[in-house]
Parts: structure tokens; sequence; C-alpha cells
């Protein structure tokens, strides 16, 4: 998530030509076991440090973490290349997207959390077919956006059927439109990441932009909400955040930068459905959650959806999206 790997993605160089191996296609298990992950460590700590403070230390920890990285390789972030005013841009799609997914935490389960988010693909594809050239999408691919678009809509009438009140169903249909919104946000900082100059910048400084815009944003909103003052600091809360700055907003989007210097990206994009499906089995082994008959179509019908929407080769080599 969340943000995110297809910032990656998105700004990654030169077609790849080899085809997964077997440690490609096992790191790509584990990269979605680790990113299906993160919508639990977020509802977990939410009531142990406020949902906009807690992404606020999320992007501020993964953005020293990532100048680090960057002074001790030699590249240059603040070099004058024409990236600012883009990079300001998807800073705040960024902060907008961990806006949704950390309140929509608050409002709706982690399984369905995931479900939603995870539609990410289908509105990069939309937005890549009208935005950028060459990303023209074919008939597979409008198939997997109609396959997935039906899936949340089922997914909507399941909550409305399953609330046992009419505040019940307000609340749990403002999460779930809030982890719409959250996916719809990303994809628009894919666009604006292929659209732009930032397509010609590196991986680093792309992701640097998000993460550093989005914290300061973050912060704000904390300070804002008063969430400053109600901070309960334990091990989960502090295992949580380490989890998503260190494990998930570094180590992981690193890891899938260095899958698509030699991978074929087009191919480790078809892995994408593995993350929802991870997230909603840790949301119901873990947090006790649980989903219906209905849920449960819902998120295949997404999932194929995905699948159909990744389906093409794409000519550049880019995966469009992947993870948050």
């Amino acid at each position: 998530m969340n943000t995110a790997a297809s910032r990656l993605a998105a700004s990654a160089s030169p077609p790849l030509r080899r085809a997964p191996d077997t440690l490609a296609i096992l790191t790509m298990v584990v990269l979605c076991a680790i990113w299906g992950f993160q919508q639990v460590a977020i509802k977990s700590t939410n009531g142990l440090i406020g949902p906009m403070l807690q992404a606020a230390l999320r992007s501020a920890i993964a953005t020293a973490l990532v100048w680090g990285w960057t002074r001790a390789r030699g590249t240059r972030l603040f070099a004058a290349d024409g990236t600012l005013g883009a990079g300001l841009v998807a800073g705040l799609l960024f902060a907008g997207e961990f806006v949704c997914i950390f309140l929509g935490l608050t409002l709706t389960s982690a399984s369905r959390m995931a479900v939603f988010l995870y539609t990410a693909p289908c509105f990069t594809a939309l937005g890549l077919h009208f935005f950028v050239t060459g990303e023209r999408m074919r008939a597979v691919q409008w198939l997997g956006i109609l396959v997935a678009f039906a899936g949340m809509a089922l997914a909507f009438a399941d909550g409305f059927a399953r609330a046992p009140a009419a505040g019940a169903v307000l609340t749990g249909l403002a999460g779930d439109a809030l982890g719409v919104l959250a996916g719809a946000l990303w994809a628009a900082t894919t666009v604006v990441v292929r659209a732009t100059s930032l397509s010609h910048t590196s991986a680093s400084k792309t992701l640097f932009y998000q993460l550093s815009v989005s914290a300061v944003v973050l912060f704000a909103l904390a300070l804002l909400r008063g969430e400053t003052h109600t901070i309960h600091i334990t091990a989960l809360a502090v295992a949580s955040l380490a989890y998503q700055a260190v494990i998930v907003a570094f180590v992981s989007y690193l890891t899938w930068f260095w899958l698509l210097t030699r991978y074929m990206a087009s191919r480790l994009s078809v892995f994408s459905f593995l993350t929802p499906l991870f997230g909603v089995t840790f949301g119901v082994v873990l947090l006790g959650e649980s989903f219906s008959a209905r849920f449960l179509a819902a998120s295949a019908l997404v999932l194929a959806g995905i699948l159909l929407v990744n389906a093409p080769a794409r000519r550049n080599g880019a995966a469009p999206t992947t993870s948050a």
C-alpha cells in the first residue's frame, strides 16, 4: 500500500527481459504477504496512536531511511531537474491516499479495506489509458475493469445487508468508500508519475517526494485533530510503526524496485491479486473478522478483475500497480 510500490514501478527504467524464476516468484509472494498484512498493522494500532499521527510517523521514518539510502548510494535528491511541481502533486495525492486508508480503517474492517484498496490497478489502467501515450487498454482489460467494478458493487451491497442498524450501515459504507477513494488516489499518483517529468527521475527521488510531502501534510492533520495529545506508546505500537515504516515503506519497496531491474514487470504485476487475498486472510485469522458468502464472491470478482487488467504485457515493461 501503500502507498507505494507502484510509484517505484512507474519510474522504473528499461524494459525487462527475464521471466520470473523461483527466487523472483518466492520474493513476490513474500512481498504480497507483507503488503497484505499492512492493513492489520494499521488497524491494530489505531486505538493507541491516532490514525493521522500514525500515518505521519510512518512517512517521516521512511523519509529518513530513504534519505540515508540515497546518501549512501550517492543519489542526488535535491538537484534542480524540473520535477518539483510534479513531485509536490504526487506527494499530496500520496498523502490523500493514506488519509483515506488510516481513517477508513477506523470505520471498516481490514479485510474489506484490503479488497477496496486493491481496486487501484483498475483505476490506474483507466488513468493511463486517457493520459499516457502508448497505454491504450485492450478488450481484456476493459473486461477486467467491468468485473472488478461488479465486485465492488456486490461488496457494497453486502455492507448494506450485514449492518444491524442504520448508523452501522452509514459507518461501514463510509469506511468502504474511503477504501475505494484511496485506491483511486493511488492510481492518480501513478498516472502523475508516468505522465510528468517524474517519469525521467530516479525511483528513490520519486518515493522521497511522496514520503516527505505526506509526512508534512499528515503531521499538520494530526495537530488539527489533536492526536498528538493522545499517544499510548506500547510494544504493539512500536512494532506496528517499525513494520509500516521500515519493512513496508522502505525494505519492501526497495526490494520491489530490485526485482524490476531484473525481471519482466508485466509478469511480476500478475501477482497483484495475492495482496488483497493475504489482506483478507490476515484480517480473518488475526483480527477475528468475518465475511459472508456474498463478500467472498465480491472479493473473487475483484481479484479476477485485477488479473484481467494485468494480463497483457506492457510495452515499456512497467507494472502499473502492485501495492500500497
